[in-house]
C-alpha cells in the first residue's frame, strides 16, 4: 500500500523544499527581519539582548544579517546551506537565550524554525532554485 511507502518521487522533495523555503524565508523575513532592521537604523539607542558579550549593536546587526539576508537568499534557494547556519544560530539563540526562562509555548516557534533551517542545512535547496539552476549549469559543461 502506498500510504506506507518511503519513497517519495522527486518532484515532490523538490516542490516541497520551495514551498518551505519560501514561507520560512518570508515568515522570518517580514515578521522579525524587517523590524528588526527598522530597529537598526532608526538612530535610537539600542537595546537588544547581547548573548555573546558583542554588545547590543553588532547582536541586533548579526541578528539583522541572518533575518534579512540569510532569508531573502534561502527565499532564492542561492547558497541556501551556507544562509541557513546564521538563521541556526538565530533561532537557537532565541529558543535557549532570550527565551530561556519563558515557557514552552514563547519557545515553541524559533525551535520550529531551527528544525526548519537544519532541515534546508541538510537538504539543501532543491532543484527549483538559483542553487538549482546553478547545479545544472555545472552538470551540462561537464558533459
Amino acid at each position: 500500500m502506498k500510504l506506507f511507502s518511503i519513497s517519495i518521487p522527486v518532484i515532490y522533495a523538490n516542490l516541497c523544499l520551495l514551498l518551505v523555503r519560501i514561507s520560512a524565508g518570508s515568515f522570518i523575513l517580514i515578521a522579525h527581519g524587517l523590524p528588526k532592521l527598522n530597529r537598526l537604523t532608526s538612530g535610537e539607542v539600542i537595546k537588544f539582548a547581547d548573548p555573546f558579550g558583542l554588545g547590543p549593536e553588532i547582536s541586533l546587526g548579526l541578528a539583522v544579517f541572518a533575518e534579512v539576508i540569510c532569508s531573502f537568499f534561502i527565499i532564492l534557494g542561492l547558497g541556501t546551506r551556507m544562509a541557513s547556519i546564521p538563521l541556526i544560530i538565530t533561532m537557537a539563540t532565541a529558543a535557549f537565550y532570550a527565551h530561556a526562562d519563558d515557557p514552552f509555548a514563547t519557545k515553541e516557534k524559533p525551535l520550529v524554525f531551527l528544525l526548519v533551517f537544519l532541515m534546508l542545512l541538510v537538504f539543501g535547496s532543491g532543484r527549483y532554485s538559483v542553487d538549482g539552476l546553478i547545479s545544472v549549469k555545472k552538470v551540462d559543461k561537464l558533459d
